[in-house]
């Protein structure tokens, strides 16, 4: 029989958390050549497509070092590094968190008019509730109970 060599099974290739190691670290911002990006869709292969600040809507490739670490889903703010060769691709670097995303918008760094995935909404594109179990009381109800 061979001799066990102690090296671990499939769990030993998953990464570990990156998110604990990050919180003590400080998170990074945007440099020369960089930009930041919402993720719209998540295309498969390590590829997102993303709406970048200025913009423009880019191809982006998750690069190894994240690809099955980090998952990246819609709606996810992330770190982009532009090509010089190519505008319309780029590469992600970094995702922020929810927290960082927000202190991000808090400091000025995102544009007021992007959305960030702080909660669901109760109400529908026209207004109308979604969810059939929401009733909504008036005070006079309230009074009564």
């Amino acid at each position: 029989m061979p001799k066990n060599k102690g090296k671990g099974g499939k769990n030993r290739k998953r990464g570990k958390n990156e998110a604990e190691r990050r919180q003590s670290a400080s998170w990074c911002s945007r440099r020369n050549g960089q930009e930041y990006a919402q993720v719209t869709r998540m295309l498969g292969n390590g590829r997102c497509e993303a709406i970048c600040v200025d913009g423009t809507r880019r191809l982006c490739h998750i690069r190894g070092k994240m690809h099955k670490k980090v998952w990246i889903a819609a709606g996810d703010i992330v770190l982009v590094g532009l090509r010089d060769y190519q505008d319309d691709k780029a590469d992600v670097i970094l995702k922020y968190m929810n927290d960082e995303a927000r202190l991000l918008k808090a400091y000025g760094e995102l544009p007021e008019t992007l959305r960030l995935n702080e909660g669901v909404d109760v109400d529908g594109p026209e207004g109308e509730v979604e969810d059939s179990d929401y009733i909504q009381f008036e005070d006079e109800d309230i009074d009564k109970i």
